[in-house]
């Protein structure tokens, strides 16, 4: 038996070797010859409060047949305490219909009792019934507090398992924001270095003042790509941020736009619509969005001489569109739409309340358009 269950029938016992104790005194002050007798009647009295709380209906019907029993035998003995005792627990432990019917056995069972010991019936029922109320009003006042009470535990249990879903979803978002922004960095910087040195090993002889513009362009990229991954790896550092610099906005598109141009594409920028305020993670995802697609412009796109970003306002959304003349590689991540670049920039779009498509261009090259409505967060999530 688990201590649990061992506890409340130990006190319960003790409760009833108490109660055949006051029996016990009772008798012997009496002075009755018939001892033994009523010493059956205390103990059948007494000794079931021992099992009260598991089974109080059994018990209660088990106390008022003995007390009727005593009365009957014109005794006095423990008969309307153990009653009163055993109401309590039936109003604290079993159903409220079950108490109302224990109430009205005790009435009818008093009621006996009067009328056997030829006592004034009426001011009788009105004492009992007082005290009857007594115990019923306790012992529902107490279950009332204890289902309160339990129902207040579960629901701290509840709140605290929805807290705990809710920061492991946190998590998972913060998680994918940094995976976003690592791998935008990463496949950004490293394509245009790659290509920046590429041209300047085809140019080193040839033309060494181009050459050396390239590598001061690779060399630049690095940097850039290294202040930005410190920047998102300081967020995970406690205390780190003030010293990291601010992530990228819309102001440094064009810096985008340059690294394209030292390469050999002709990049432009066109801006149209009335600017509106923006906050820094909905720039930041925005600005990545056109990096992504430069960068698959850049690593994927044959043939291409031009790409073109179109940024439109149009409050509350921004468009934008990013186009070039290229043809697309077969089997890449710029062809492919389960690439990991593409699956980014539309999370990132869709964070936002938007959409993003990316495919072909009817007339050759490649197009990627999205809409962004920065006031339409969808996700709790810190942006790097």
């Amino acid at each position: 038996m688990a201590l649990a269950d061992c506890y409340p029938l130990a006190a319960d016992a003790v409760l009833a070797a108490g109660v055949a104790g006051l029996g016990v005194d009772a008798l012997a002050g009496g002075g009755s010859g018939r001892t033994a007798v009523l010493a059956v009647f205390v103990a059948a009295l007494a000794l079931p409060l021992t099992w009260r709380r598991r089974h109080p209906a059994g018990v209660f019907a088990l106390v008022c047949a003995v007390a009727l029993a005593q009365w009957l035998y014109a005794q006095r003995v423990l008969g309307s305490f153990a009653i009163l005792l055993a109401l309590y627990s039936v109003a604290r432990h079993a159903p409220r219909r079950m108490t109302l019917a224990a109430a009205v056995v005790a009435e009818a069972t008093g009621a006996l009792a009067a009328t056997a010991n030829g006592r004034n019936w009426a001011q009788f029922i009105a004492v009992l019934t007082a005290m009857i109320a007594a115990p019923v009003f306790l012992g529902s006042y107490l279950r009332t507090r204890q289902a309160y009470l339990s129902a207040l535990e579960e629901r701290a249990r509840r709140l605290e398992h929805e807290r705990d879903q809710q920061a492991q979803l946190v998590a998972a978002a913060e998680r994918a924001s940094i995976a976003r922004e690592m791998h935008d960095i990463v496949a950004h910087s490293l394509a245009v270095i790659i290509t920046m040195t590429e041209a300047a090993s085809a140019k080193r002889r040839s033309d060494p003042e181009r050459a050396a513009a390239a590598m001061e362009q690779v060399a630049e990229t690095g940097r850039e790509a290294l202040d930005q991954t410190r920047r998102v790896l300081g967020v995970l550092r406690p205390g780190s941020l003030a010293a990291l610099s601010p992530p990228p906005d819309l102001s440094q598109v064009d810096a985008l736009l340059g690294q394209v141009r030292a390469i050999g594409l002709a990049a432009e920028l066109s801006v149209t619509g009335r600017r509106f305020p923006m906050p820094a993670d909905a720039q930041l995802a925005v600005y990545r969005i056109v990096q992504e697609a430069l960068t698959n412009t850049i690593r994927h796109s044959r043939g291409a001489t031009r790409v073109q970003v179109r940024l439109e306002y149009a409050e509350p959304v921004i468009e934008i569109d990013i186009t070039d003349d290229g043809q697309p590689g077969t089997g890449t991540s710029h062809h492919e739409p389960t690439g990991h670049g593409l699956a980014g920039m539309r999370e990132r779009a869709a964070l936002y309340g938007g959409a993003l498509i990316a495919g072909p261009r009817p007339g050759g090259g490649w197009r990627v358009s999205a809409g962004l409505c920065p006031a339409a967060r969808a996700l709790p999530q810190s942006a790097p």
